[in-house]
């Protein structure tokens, strides 16, 4: 497996590509990353939700978030890449005027949030090209109150031993060009959720079997 771009240089890569994301990320995927987010939203995001998207991007899964929490919830944005959040707050000022949004850089490994801060905590696609998957996971539980839910979405393995062998052959290609692969494989982040006492409610492998996603919602126990 590839290993991680260094923080820089991720924040570096997404900032160059905020403008084409949308684009390159649908037609790479084949349109599934799509269908993965709203799987990840209707199955984690209720009515009046707080709601923090963590590695947002370009806002596509917080804007679903926002509509589907309504005018009494709110929907936090957060994410490393200055660029990709400026292409968040105009599609929001497009699509979404009216609806309570907050846009918040940083890392998504040291959330700046208290612990129990939000009911719904989403990462599409953002835990695939981090240098501590496990690390940013942990952090999305500790900020979802007891009874909230945690909804991911990431790249995972294939399931066939040749399509699996196949798989790595393309990357060790297209991962020398951080501007078309994004930096992004194939992580694990249930087991850190499960191990912090999350409980897994919802699992659905999705996608081209090639680059196959793994949709999961897990949920924080208590009342």
């Amino acid at each position: 497996m590839p290993e991680a771009l260094p923080r820089w240089k991720l924040r570096e890569v997404y900032d160059r590509v905020a403008g084409r994301y949308d684009v390159q990320h649908r037609l790479a995927t084949f349109g599934s990353d799509q269908r993965g987010r709203k799987l990840v939203v209707q199955r984690t995001v209720r009515r009046s939700d707080r709601v923090i998207d963590a590695g947002a991007g370009t806002g596509a899964s917080a804007l679903m978030a926002a509509h589907r929490s309504g005018p009494e919830g709110a929907v936090t944005l957060y994410d490393l890449s200055e660029g990709m959040l400026d292409q968040a707050r105009r599609k929001a000022r497009q699509v979404a005027p009216g609806e309570t949004l907050h846009f918040v850089g940083g890392d998504m490994t040291r959330l700046p949030f208290p612990d129990d801060r939000f009911d719904a905590a989403l990462s599409t696609y953002s835990m695939c090209p981090l240098y501590d998957p496990a690390a940013a996971a942990r952090e999305l539980y500790r900020v979802v109150r007891p009874g909230g839910r945690i909804g991911v979405a990431h790249s995972t393995e294939p399931d066939r031993p040749f399509v699996r062998w196949l798989a790595e052959v393309v990357e060790r290609v297209y991962w020398k060009v951080p501007a078309i692969s994004l930096g992004c494989r194939a992580v694990e982040v249930i087991p850190a959720l499960e191990d912090a006492g999350g409980v897994v409610t919802f699992r659905r492998k999705i996608g081209f079997p090639l680059w196959p996603f793994l949709v999961s919602v897990v949920e924080k126990p208590g009342s």
